[in-house]
């Protein structure tokens, strides 16, 4: 009797075992790392705990994102374990944390690692995100610093004549940009990309399409003021409708589809030196975006991509 209950238990111990593993696939091969399903359903947890906006959209969309997100995050992370093999981490960490504890208001690392605890999240696994995401903007920065190019009188004079206006707007936009890939016509892509946004939604095809930073927010970017941006693209987004997206928009990384989320009229008055500072700082992190997308396409086009 004793030996049948040994042989009953073993079985089922092998049986839950099977059954656990059996749920557990392969989705992605990048270079000698694998991504499971649980990787992928672990990063939905983490993305939500520090994008608590990306709540709002669907599983699918979800899911997108996540596999989007951990296939970036393990490419920068190859190539900023090159780069910095000696800095102060605990230094730096320390700063990260300060913005993470304000954001999630929370005061301490014990406030915080209770949070961690209610959500079923690894303290170590965020702060390691967050550090990795913060090295690799400091990489491109260390990179290309030296090639941004400002011109200081030129935003003076575009200022100035847009100040003279009588009405001056902001917009909360959300973006999608994309390239063509060899022998891939404009037409056809754009077809199927809006195809997407009517069927999946905004948000979902950004994620699905776009190969700017934003993808992983859906292509969320905010507010910004009319004063930063080109006047070609002012003379869009003042034509396009809330709710609305606008035609691809060719620019130097490929093509941008920009949708107005919202927008309203800046109704106080502009300090003109401040806004120029705003201008050189929306100048300088565009351009260091631009080099950071160009140097992970190159990154990527050298890392080897499976999905299974």
């Amino acid at each position: 009797m004793i030996k049948f209950k040994l042989i009953i238990i073993v079985i089922l111990f092998f049986f839950q075992t099977t059954t656990i593993y059996s749920k557990i696939n392969i989705r992605y091969k990048i270079d000698d790392q694998i991504i499971t399903n649980q990787d992928i359903t672990n990063e939905q947890k983490y993305l939500l705990f520090l994008r608590p906006n990306l709540d709002k959209i669907s599983e699918k969309e979800l899911i997108k994102i996540s596999e989007n997100s951990i296939i970036r995050e393990i490419i920068k992370k190859k190539e900023i374990n090159k780069v910095f093999k000696n800095f102060d981490e605990l230094n730096l960490i320390n700063k990260l944390k300060k913005n993470l504890f304000k954001f999630k208001d929370v005061k301490n690392d014990k406030e915080f690692k209770e949070l961690l605890i209610k959500s079923n999240l690894d303290y170590k696994i965020i702060i390691d995100k967050i550090k990795y995401e913060a090295l690799w903007n400091e990489l491109i920065f260390i990179r290309f610093n030296q090639s941004i190019k400002i011109d200081k009188k030129l935003l003076k004079q575009r200022l100035i004549s847009r100040v003279s206006n009588n009405k001056k707007f902001e917009y909360n936009l959300s973006e999608l940009l994309f390239e063509l890939k060899k022998d891939e016509k404009l037409k056809t892509l754009n077809l199927k990309i809006l195809d997407s946004i009517k069927k999946d939604g905004f948000k979902s095809t950004a994620s699905k399409y776009s190969i700017a930073e934003s993808s992983v927010r859906g292509g969320e970017i905010g507010w910004i003021k009319e004063t930063l941006l080109s006047e070609n693209l002012n003379k869009i987004l003042s034509k396009t409708e809330i709710g609305n997206i606008t035609k691809p928009i060719k620019i130097p990384n490929g093509y941008l589809i920009l949708k107005v989320n919202n927008k309203k009229q800046i109704k106080q008055k502009i300090n003109l030196e401040n806004e120029l500072k705003e201008m050189e700082n929306y100048e300088r992190n565009k351009q260091l975006n631009q080099f950071s997308l160009l140097y992970f396409k190159k990154l990527k086009q050298n890392t080897n991509i499976n999905e299974y």
